[in-house]
């Protein structure tokens, strides 16, 4: 697995905070975080595999695993158009936690960091830093995305993809995998510690349908 160094420079920790901040503007998007079970449950059935729950699972990437944030990336803006940075780096997390549970195998390479409001792709976040909407990701190629992967993406982005950037961002915040990883620091403190594939795929694994 590949695996990013953790960088404590001041330089990356100004740039964790601006965007922070960039994304905490008051857009037209922010609404009420509650989620409806019934929508869940359909989302969760949507690809129409057994429910199972993934406990002590080992994830790692063959050479063949070529994918990358920036390809899945891609793939979304050319699906659902014009977002903020935010939403997008919420829409990328959520392909990776359910292509851990759909397909058992992680979607893309890179590490996701617990920033302060929410989950955070580094080499996403190096790609459009600075700006607070995007259209496109030229670096990205979604040709590299296999159909049954595009059939996990878009089940993620039909049922989280018209929800607003900061419903995203508070929605990660209740969910385990960003809690746990940020044991010790306050809501909005600096940081950049990873969140193990492990803890992504047992938690979302451990969400079964509703009856």
């Amino acid at each position: 697995m590949d695996k990013i160094t953790n960088l404590n420079s001041s330089s990356l920790e100004q740039e964790n905070v601006k965007y922070e901040r960039q994304d905490r503007v008051s857009t037209h998007e922010e609404k009420s975080s509650t989620d409806s079970s019934s929508e869940l449950t359909d989302f969760i059935e949507k690809k129409g595999k057994y429910w199972i729950s993934i406990k002590n699972k080992s994830f790692e990437f063959s050479q063949e695993h070529l994918i990358s944030a920036l390809d899945v990336s891609a793939y979304i803006l050319n699906k659902l158009g014009s977002m903020t940075t935010m939403k997008l780096q919420k829409l990328v997390y959520y392909c990776q936690a359910w292509s851990l549970v759909w397909d058992e195998q992680p979607l893309f390479r890179e590490n996701i960091e617990a920033w302060a409001n929410g989950p955070v792709v580094r080499e996403l976040f190096n790609y459009h830093r600075g700006q607070y909407l995007i259209s496109s990701v030229v670096t990205g190629n979604p040709d590299l995305i296999d159909e049954i992967t595009k059939e996990t993406i878009d089940a993620v982005i039909d049922y989280y993809g018209n929800k607003p950037s900061q419903w995203l961002s508070d929605l990660t915040h209740m969910e385990d995998p960003w809690k746990m990883t940020r044991i010790g620091l306050s809501e909005m403190e600096r940081g950049n510690r990873i969140i193990g594939l492990d803890i992504i795929a047992e938690y979302y694994g451990s969400l079964p349908p509703q009856n």
